[in-house]
Formats: structure tokens, C-alpha cells, sequence
């Protein structure tokens, strides 16, 4: 899994992809994780991983003040 995103992040750094579309690759992948798990730990696993770029980006900035 790991692998996954660190190949994702160096294509995207390498093709010049924003920040925004590189979050929207890893919450793919994370969305692709949660549909292997059972019906009963998915809704928990998806409210987890379910922010928008904005909200992300929101929270990122108040931690860094």
C-alpha cells in the first residue's frame, strides 16, 4: 500500500500534478481499501477517509499556525 502512494506521489510530482490531485489519488486508493473490508467495518472505514481536498487543506493550515 505504501508503495502505491509513494509511486503515486512521484508521478504526480514528476507530471507536475497539483496538490489537490494527488490527495484525490491517495483518497482513491484509500476508497479502493475500505470496499475490501466486511459490510461492518465499511461505513466506519469511509467516514474515516471522507474529507474533501478543501476540509484537508483547512485542517492542515490550522495545525501548521
Amino acid at each position: 500500500m505504501l508503495r502505491v502512494i509513494l509511486m503515486l506521489i512521484t508521478a504526480c510530482t514528476l507530471f507536475g500534478c497539483s496538490n489537490r490531485a494527488i490527495y484525490e489519488n491517495i483518497q482513491l486508493h484509500n476508497r479502493q481499501q475500505c470496499a475490501q473490508l466486511p459490510p461492518s467495518q465499511y461505513d466506519d472505514c469511509m467516514e474515516e477517509i471522507n474529507k474533501s481536498y478543501d476540509e484537508y487543506e483547512r485542517e492542515r493550515e490550522e495545525s501548521l499556525e
